[in-house]
């Protein structure tokens, strides 16, 4: 029997890369055309929060949840599961995501976006790769657009853009509301890496720079005075 640190990440992948990628060509098959509907919502959520529209806070916190429902039930669930079977447990936590999005944003209207500086141009930076850059890998990769990841509808952008979100916002609960999107984008990019695909640097890049993002607006708030 091999020792266990002669393993590495390709031997516990239950798929084939192939797979992986039609799965996204299936998906969105069938939910099209979803996928125009949750891109306008979400560049229109972006125009909200530049405006400084009031219920900017309730509405995309209302609309986040609804995003990460759907993504982890009609993806994670019902076709990721298919071929991955810990999704089924990763599932139950994109619901409780929903929940806290829900409850803390819409309920309680515990998100407000007046948040500037160097964690607002990062939001900024992953929102727009959430938006636009992420559907531009897959034919840049050599796959066909149909497999392409789209904000409120695969995982990994959702995640991304939600990230970007938040570090758009001032809120005593983003503690409760970061840690789902980072967990999930850090798994992901082992998954993606495990394949060989270049998307997991983005992943981990999402990872990387909403850590330093939150660190730096810690210590700015520590600063004393002038």
């Amino acid at each position: 029997m091999s020792e266990w640190w002669t393993y590495s990440l390709e031997d516990f992948l239950l798929f084939s890369p192939r797979v992986y990628w039609r799965m996204f060509e299936l998906h969105n098959a069938i939910l099209w055309p979803l996928q125009a509907l949750t891109l306008a919502f979400g560049f229109a959520m972006v125009v909200l929060i530049v405006r400084q529209s009031s219920g900017a806070g309730r509405f995309v916190a209302l609309v986040l949840a609804i995003l990460w429902a759907l993504v982890g039930w009609s993806f994670l669930w019902n076709r990721y599961a298919t071929i991955n079977w810990t999704a089924a447990y990763v599932a139950p936590a994109f619901a409780v995501e929903a929940l806290l999005l829900f409850v803390v944003g819409t309920l309680l209207n515990g998100l407000v976006f007046c948040r500037r500086g160097p964690a607002a141009w990062t939001g900024y930076a992953l929102l727009a790769f959430a938006l636009a850059g992420q559907p531009l890998l897959a034919p840049l990769q050599g796959r066909v657009w149909s497999s392409s990841e789209i904000f409120g509808v695969a995982p990994d952008p959702t995640a991304i853009g939600t990230l970007g979100f938040l570090l758009l916002a001032r809120s005593k609960f983003l503690p409760l509301l970061l840690p789902i999107p980072l967990l999930w984008c850090f798994s992901s990019g082992l998954t993606l890496w495990s394949m060989g695909a270049p998307e997991a640097w983005a992943s981990f890049a999402a990872v990387a720079l909403t850590l330093a993002a939150c660190m730096g607006a810690i210590i700015d708030q520590r600063q004393p005075a002038a």
